[in-house]
C-alpha cells in the first residue's frame, strides 16, 4: 500500500527569532550571544517531524509582508514542500529568549488573520488536491494544526467548504487545534482529534482539573470524532475510540529543556504510525510518547536523538 501524502495546515505561522544569552535581567539593555531565525507554527513543526520520519508531506500556510517573505525563503532553504498563500497582513513575529539555568521565555506578536482572497486561494488549492487524490485513487491525510485566526469569519467560508468536501469523501481529516477550529471540527467525522487537556476541558465546559477519562466518555457520546488523544505535558496521555474505552499511558521522566513543539512531534508520530504504517491507536500512542518526551529534553524541534523504542 502506498504511503499517504500528508497535508498540514498552519493558519497562524510565526517568524521566530531565538536569542541566546549568558544571562539577562528585566529592565536593562542586554546583548544576545547569538541569534537564530526559523519558522514556527504547529503545522510547520508537524511537517518537520514527518519529513524526519520519511513521509511525503506538504505544508499549507499563509504568508504576508516582509516577515512572510523571510519565512518563505527559510522554508525553501530547508527543503519544505510548501503551499504558501499570500495575504495582505504581515506574518506575525515572535522572540524566544534562552539562558542557561533559566526557563525559556517566548514572546508572540499579534495574530494576523488571512484576508478573504487568501482564504479563497487556499480553498481552490485544497479543492484541486482533493480532486487529484480521488482521480488517482491515492491516499492523503489533512491535518489542521494550531490556531487559525479568522476561522469563524465569512472570509474563511470557502476553505471550510473545501474541507467539508474532503471529509465527506472519506479522506482522513485530523485536528490538533483549539478554539473555533476545534469546535467546528468535533461536529464532523474527524478521524483523530489530539488536544491539550486544558483545551479539552474548555471544549466540554468542564471545571479545571476535571478527570479526563470521564470527559472522554462524554465526548465519545456527544460527537462523531472517531479517535481522541488528550495530552497533559508530563502527565498521562489519555486516548479513546468509538469502540474502546478510555485508557492511558505514562510518558517517561525527562529533564525538560524546552517543551516547545513536543505536542507537534507527538502529532506527527501519531499521523505517520496510524496512516503510513497502519498501527492501531494504542500502539501509535505508545510509539509517539517517548519521541515527544525526547523533544522536550532538547532545545530544538524534531532534532532530538531518537529514543529507539
Amino acid at each position: 500500500m502506498p504511503s499517504p501524502h500528508f497535508l498540514t495546515f498552519t493558519g497562524n505561522p510565526l517568524a521566530e527569532t531565538t536569542f541566546e544569552f549568558a544571562d539577562w535581567t528585566a529592565g536593562a539593555t542586554q546583548r544576545a550571544a547569538s541569534a537564530e531565525f526559523q519558522v514556527g507554527g504547529k503545522g510547520i513543526n508537524v511537517t518537520k517531524m514527518l519529513r524526519r520520519l520519511g513521509a511525503r508531506t506538504t505544508a499549507l500556510t499563509f504568508l504576508g509582508g516582509v516577515s512572510g517573505e523571510r519565512c518563505r525563503a527559510w522554508l525553501a532553504g530547508q527543503g519544505f514542500d510548501l503551499a504558501a498563500f499570500g495575504t495582505g497582513g504581515a506574518t506575525r513575529e515572535g522572540l524566544v529568549v534562552r539562558s542557561p539555568g533559566r526557563p525559556e521565555t517566548t514572546f508572540l506578536g499579534p495574530d494576523s488573520p488571512p484576508d478573504a482572497a487568501a482564504w479563497q486561494i487556499a480553498a481552490d488549492w485544497l479543492g484541486r488536491a482533493h480532486e487529484e487524490t480521488l482521480a488517482a485513487d491515492g491516499r492523503a491525510v489533512f491535518a489542521l494544526c494550531g490556531s487559525a485566526p479568522g476561522w469563524a469569519s465569512g472570509a474563511s467560508a470557502p476553505f471550510r467548504t473545501a474541507l467539508e468536501d474532503w471529509i465527506g469523501s472519506g479522506l482522513p481529516y485530523c485536528a490538533d487545534t483549539y478554539g473555533a477550529p476545534l469546535e467546528w471540527s468535533v461536529e464532523r467525522e474527524v478521524a483523530l482529534v489530539k488536544v491539550n487537556a486544558d483545551e479539552f476541558r474548555g471544549l466540554l465546559r468542564a471545571a479545571p482539573g476535571s478527570a479526563v477519562d470521564a470527559l472522554l466518555e462524554k465526548a465519545l457520546g456527544r460527537w462523531p470524532v472517531k479517535a481522541w488523544v488528550v495530552t497533559d505535558g508530563p502527565r498521562p496521555v489519555w486516548f479513546a475510540t468509538k469502540d474502546a474505552a478510555p485508557r492511558w499511558l505514562e510518558p517517561p521522566r525527562i529533564a525538560e529543556v524546552s517543551a516547545t513543539g513536543s505536542g507537534d512531534v507527538m502529532m506527527a508520530c501519531l499521523l505517520e504510525s496510524l496512516y503510513a504504517r497502519g498501527l492501531e491507536l494504542d500502539d501509535a500512542v505508545d510509539w509517539a510518547i517517548p519521541r515527544a518526551a525526547a523533544n522536550a529534553a532538547h532545545p530544538g524541534i524534531a532534532e532530538f536523538e531518537d529514543p529507539q523504542c
